[in-house]
């Protein structure tokens, strides 16, 4: 039997999932190098020691990659179970239920140091926090994201939930930027002094919103109805082979990993931009982000007819190209004959029809990928082009943060900047190779086997 359609009032259910995920992932990409290895002016206590592995990796970068890193090998575990699944309420929907939990919880205890100063035990923790954090968040997205092509038909209905997705992500991406804004009103209405203690508080309430928000999708959308997916019977390693065998995947997937490891420099860098580089208040990082998101909004209903018109990827090669030339101006950020405040705002506002279309495009290009492969060889594998799409995200998302946190060595603090300025030349040439792999992916290509799968 075909699935219903899917109405407007659960494709906005659907993308209160994405509110919550975002919500969390973001906090602890935004707000992890910043509480535990904050710069000197931020008020708050250095709560690692910056201790050089091999020479090379601060612990920071290290803890950030372990956590990432057993994490990516669960995701296509997760996905393969996923896939196989003949839950009688299908086959995403209750992995989706019972991760919610431990991913609000480990999200606020990985902002609960054992020890309130600088210790390597809170390095410890950290790791053991971080770890149970991803895993869960894990859980949740890839059956999550899964659905996506299963609960839609046509090109354009997947570009339209797409864009709700990503409307959901950078809600949660605007939510998690406040945490600095929302610990100023807790500090003054609270009356509570200690900084720290306000940061911890506001993640706990966010972490606590989120989970609530991801309940949404749970209970709202009927998969057995909506959905026209089936399981897989493929094992976990021929299923991951039979997966990299696409070639078009292999394009998009090394270009969104370069994508995002660019886009966490600016996650984890935006609060040092401004505090070490800008000397403005890092309550500003909330305003920043709300400022590109409303503006990338602007550009949605654009986005979506140009990818109709001029099709898909021109508009992403456009977007890595300009995103380019954004981070080498992060290089030059504070020595620009302009007031701070104009170099950031003209910063944020020319990276918000990047933000737009990259936000948008790259799912419903991958789902789209999925569903053409399922017709071509008749296994629904959507789980896991999406595990390991997001194995790679996780990895550049790690290695953007351990880049990072790395460059700080070289300065980090008003006055010795040279290692936040590092940043930016090192975004640009991630953009770049973005730019250059997914310029090989044949959009044409993968229609004309749409077009032959319905003859």
């Amino acid at each position: 039997m075909p699935a219903n359609k899917l109405p407007l009032s659960k494709q906005l259910a659907y993308a209160c999932g994405m509110i919550g995920w975002s919500i969390m992932t973001n906090i602890i990409i935004v707000m992890l190098p910043y509480f535990y290895l904050p710069p000197n002016n931020a008020g708050l206590t250095t709560l690692v020691p910056q201790l050089l592995l091999l020479g090379l990796f601060n612990i920071m970068s290290v803890i950030t990659a372990s956590g990432r890193l057993v994490d990516a090998f669960f995701d296509p575990f997760i996905a393969s179970l996923s896939d196989k699944s003949e839950n009688r309420r299908g086959r995403r929907i209750p992995f989706m239920q019972w991760a919610i939990l431990p991913a609000a919880l480990f999200c606020g205890l990985t902002f609960y140091p054992m020890v309130k100063g600088e210790s390597i035990h809170n390095a410890y923790w950290l790791t053991f926090t971080l770890i149970c954090f991803f895993m869960g968040a894990t859980a949740y997205i890839i059956p999550y994201n899964a659905l996506l092509p299963e609960l839609t038909r046509t090109g354009s209905e997947r570009v339209k939930l797409s864009s709700l997705q990503q409307v959901g992500f950078v809600i949660g991406i605007i939510l998690s930027a406040m945490v600095n804004n929302f610990a100023d009103w807790v500090q003054r209405f609270a009356g509570t002094p200690n900084r720290d203690t306000a940061v911890q508080y506001t993640i706990w309430g966010l972490a606590i919103f989120a989970g609530l928000v991801m309940l949404v999708p749970v209970f709202a959308i009927d998969e057995k109805r909506y959905s026209n997916g089936h399981p897989s019977h493929l094992s976990l390693l021929p299923a991951i082979q039979k997966t990299f065998q696409n070639r078009n995947f292999k394009y998009y997937l090394i270009s969104d990993f370069s994508y995002y490891m660019a886009l966490s420099i600016i996650s984890s860098g935006l609060l040092f931009f401004l505090k070490s580089l800008l000397y403005l208040p890092e309550s500003m990082g909330g305003e920043l982000m709300a400022t590109m998101v409303l503006v990338s909004l602007l550009f949605y209903p654009l986005v979506n007819y140009l990818s109709q018109k001029i099709g898909k990827k021109p508009i992403v090669l456009f977007s890595f190209a300009l995103l380019s030339l954004i981070f080498v101006a992060i290089f030059f950020l504070g020595k620009l004959p302009f007031t701070p405040q104009v170099q950031i705002y003209t910063l944020v506002i020319s990276a918000s029809f990047p933000l737009a279309s990259l936000g948008i495009l790259p799912n419903a290009i991958l789902a789209e990928i999925a569903q053409n492969e399922a017709k071509r060889t008749g296994e629904n594998r959507e789980g896991m082009f999406f595990a390991v799409k997001y194995l790679f995200v996780k990895l550049g998302q790690t290695l953007g943060i351990a880049l990072f946190a790395f460059l700080t060595i070289y300065g980090k603090d008003p006055g010795n900047d040279y290692g936040l300025r590092l940043n930016g030349i090192c975004g640009c040439v991630l953009c770049l190779l973005a730019f250059v792999f997914f310029n090989r992916f044949r959009e044409r290509g993968n229609r004309g086997k749409k077009r032959t799968a319905h003859h």
